[in-house]
Formats: C-alpha cells, structure tokens, sequence
C-alpha cells in the first residue's frame, strides 16, 4: 500500500470519525456499513467512503447533524435507497434500504459497537454486512474479485447457513456463495433452508 492509500485511508477514517460523532449527538439511530465496517470488523482498509445505514426516517436529522459539521449534504431529493453528504469532497452515503430491504430497528439492534478511528461506534453484525453485500450483486454490479478479501477477513464471524437462506432467490449471490466453497473460503455444504426473510 503506497503513500497515497495511507492519506486517504486517513482521511476517510477522520471523516468517519466526525460524521459518526455528529450522527451520535443528534440521537440518529445508524450503524457503521460497507468497506469501513469489514475494517472494523478486521479486514483490511479498502475505503472509498463512509456508509452508514440508518432507518429512512432518521435521514432528515442525520442530514441536519452532518449539515451543522460542515458537511455539504445533498438538496436534490434523495435516490430510492440512499442520500449523500460530502466532507471536503469525502462522500459518505447514508442508506436506509438495501435491495427493496428497508433498514429496520432490528438490524441496528444486532450492530455490535466496534472500535474504528479511535471511536466506539454500532458496526453491522458480520452476517448481516455480508448479506448487504451480497445482495445488490446482479448483472451490472457483480465484482466478487474485490469482494473476496473482505469476506475472508470476515468468514468465522458469519452465519452461512443465515446468508445462503437471505439471498437465496439471487443468481449472483448464489453462485458467489458456491465459489466461496470452491476456493475453501467457507466450509460447505450450506443449508439455505432456514428463514428467508431480513432484515
């Protein structure tokens, strides 16, 4: 990892840390998603931006909490599933649905607060960070090259039998999941029998 990757990497993670203890103060009920979240969780730093999941609505105070910090937040209404807010040009996304999936209590209930950039903030439960990812897999976005790092920092904190049941209807997540056992990644064979419904 050159120079370079380490200040941004830096920067990301100082982003992280402002945003998460903006969102704190304002009582915004978020947990920490995407690449940040595998960090927290033990993979390595692979990070482009700040996600955060929170319930659709908390965005308008969580907008407003960022807005205060200096963050440049998005006016524009917001896409079907996520709103975007820039630190100095950073982007951090906050998602309230992932894949028709609207972010429930529930889902932040079982967050688990973590260490990341020197603060204690709720990080998404491993199998339910995996199932975030897998999900959204489809024809246009199937990259499990960049994908595979990060489940491997992650595989013994992850319920297999939980994501194959999740993401059962989807080609792309399925196959990833085969692939996975290929490579002896994650143990097979997966029961994909349980409860289907997330999150």
């Amino acid at each position: 990892m050159g120079s370079h990757s380490h200040e941004v990497t830096d920067a990301i993670l100082e982003t992280l840390k402002r945003a998460s203890s903006g969102l704190k103060e304002a009582d915004v009920r978020f947990a920490l998603a995407g690449g940040c979240a595998a960090y927290a969780r033990g993979a390595a730093p692979s990070l482009h931006d700040v996600d955060f999941v929170l319930p659709q609505e908390d965005v308008p105070l969580a907008l407003e909490a960022l807005g205060k910090l200096g963050f440049e937040t998005s006016r524009q209404p917001p896409e079907d599933w996520l709103v975007k807010a820039f630190d100095d040009g950073k982007l951090v996304d906050l998602i309230f649905s992932i894949c028709d999936h609207p972010v429930t209590p529930e889902l932040l209930k079982r967050a688990e607060p973590l260490k990341a950039s020197a603060v204690i903030l709720p990080v998404l439960e491993a199998t339910d960070l995996v199932v975030s990812w897998l999900l959204p897999l489809s024809e246009h976005s199937c990259d499990y090259g960049s994908l595979l790092p990060q489940i491997r920092a992650l595989r013994e904190q992850v319920d297999w039998d939980r994501v194959a049941a999740v993401v059962q209807d989807s080609p792309y997540a399925s196959t990833f999941l085969i692939l996975l056992q290929r490579l002896d990644v994650i143990p097979g064979p997966i029961d994909s029998s349980g409860d289907p419904t997330w999150p």
